[in-house]
């Protein structure tokens, strides 16, 4: 116990015995069992309380991505875990007794329902990891070989239907197959998340509230114009992040340099606010043109980039996407100018920060203000004085006195030895077709229920 002691400092482990070490070994890992299952069970009520909501981060993952620094693939996991445990009560009892890891748990809740949790468990607890692998896999298949005529109905029942409301609306049925579904939600996700819709600009700041916001339903019918418009324009060719569409803005000298009363409107279309030009005019193409009094043009300039080609390289090459604190955007990100060009602002590389199309839009018209700090991260800075601060990468916490866990797990009448989290797997050979007889029993078994509950 004294290696832990001093903090980052494990010297003294050199002077402990080998099975000393061992028992030390599978205690903590008991331990930590233990402690991430109180973990995910923390991150499934932060997430049903939306506690990550602040009208900028997108979702828990992205949240624990900024703020517990994990990847972000891992972060979903750890969510879907933390809420499929809620229905697994004697899998989240077994982890929570430190019984399980997290490993182990992450494989069952693939498969497991309150018919087969049960004989799930009992083959986690007298199994390796390697064995409760091999036997989701395989259960998995056999599930998704019977669920074949499923697909096959799905196919022949898909249809997408059109018609006129009596408002003048159109109205899209659609029955898709779960694949073709997976491929349009993920589209209209996308393009909610990438492009600034229309529904998405106005009135946005950083203290707007959800309820003002539209909702999602009136987001997804913007976002499918995105698409159509998309599409007709590139045909089916994959997007990329070249040229992008062209939005035409009129704006007076006086307007975007000092905010002063005078034209800024798009071309054929309305008056836009300033900070909008000003959010545009950080990462875009711009003509310089000299009018008389009478607005006709006496002098044409070329049409320049803000950001030449060869900044933009090391621009991306340094922020690799948006570093807006927990945001994930690595595609279609501006490049914004921290001192504004209009007033003085140089570009170059420090003077310059990557955000998606969300964030850009919440500095610019949201009122958020962004520094540098001194080690190299951005500090950004709400209205309201609140700091989100972004990660650095390579940068953790101090490891502190793990006998606290330890402690706190006796105070919780949690009894954790060396043998707590030991596999009780002693070689035995694994029948691994019983298993999954056994296990689609007890599917069958639970279906044959419901189906008769649900008869008169």
């Amino acid at each position: 116990m004294d290696g832990a002691k001093s903090g980052v400092s494990f010297d003294s482990d050199s002077r402990l015995s080998t099975s000393e070490l061992e028992a030390q070994i599978t205690e903590l890992v008991g331990h930590l069992n233990a402690a991430n299952r109180r973990w995910l069970a923390l991150i499934a009520e932060f997430d049903r309380r939306k506690g990550w909501h602040d009208g900028l981060t997108q979702t828990c993952a992205h949240w624990l991505n900024w703020k517990c620094g994990i990847d972000m693939g891992t972060a979903r996991e750890k969510v879907r875990v933390a809420h499929a445990l809620e229905q697994l009560p004697s899998i989240g009892a077994a982890m929570g007794r430190g019984e399980l890891s997290y490993s182990k748990v992450r494989a069952l809740t693939r498969v497991a329902c309150p018919a087969t949790e049960q004989l799930l468990l009992n083959i986690a607890l007298h199994g390796t990891s390697h064995h409760v692998e091999t036997i989701v896999r395989q259960f998995r298949r056999v599930q998704e070989a019977a669920e074949m005529s499923r697909e096959a109905r799905q196919q022949a029942n898909r249809r997408l239907t059109c018609s006129f409301d009596h408002d003048g609306s159109l109205v899209i049925n659609a029955r898709l197959p779960a694949e073709i579904g997976a491929i349009v939600i993920s589209a209209l996700e996308a393009a909610m998340s990438d492009f600034p819709l229309p529904a998405l600009g106005n009135g946005v700041s950083a203290e707007t509230s959800a309820e003002d916001r539209p909702s999602t339903a009136a987001r997804r019918a913007d976002a499918l114009g995105v698409l159509a418009e998309s599409f007709l324009k590139h045909g089916p060719e994959a997007l990329n992040g070249g040229e992008r569409h062209h939005i035409v803005v009129h704006v007076d000298a006086a307007v975007l340099h000092a905010r002063e009363a005078g034209r800024c409107e798009i071309e054929n279309g309305p008056a836009v606010p300033v900070e909008t030009t000003r959010r545009l005019a950080c990462d875009a193409s711009i003509v310089k043109i000299i009018e008389d009094d009478r607005g006709e043009p006496l002098d044409v300039g070329r049409k320049t980039r803000t950001i030449p080609s060869a900044l933009r390289r090391a621009l991306q090459s340094r922020d690799q996407g948006c570093v807006f604190p927990g945001c994930t955007h690595k595609r279609y990100v501006d490049g914004h100018h921290i001192h504004h060009w209009a007033e003085g602002g140089e570009t170059n590389l420090s003077n310059l920060v990557s955000l998606c199309r969300t964030h850009h839009r919440a500095v610019h018209e949201g009122g958020i203000t962004i520094q540098r700090l001194d080690d190299g991260a951005w500090r950004f800075v709400k209205r309201s004085g609140e700091s989100l601060h972004a990660c650095m990468p390579g940068r953790t916490a101090p490891l502190g006195d793990w006998t606290a866990l330890v402690a706190a797990h006796a105070a919780s009448g949690i009894g954790i030895d060396e043998q707590t989290a030991a596999t009780r797997w002693r070689g035995e050979r694994m029948d691994n077709g019983l298993a999954i007889d056994l296990l689609l029993s007890k599917v069958q078994g639970a279906t044959r229920a419901q189906v008769g509950g649900a008869l008169p």
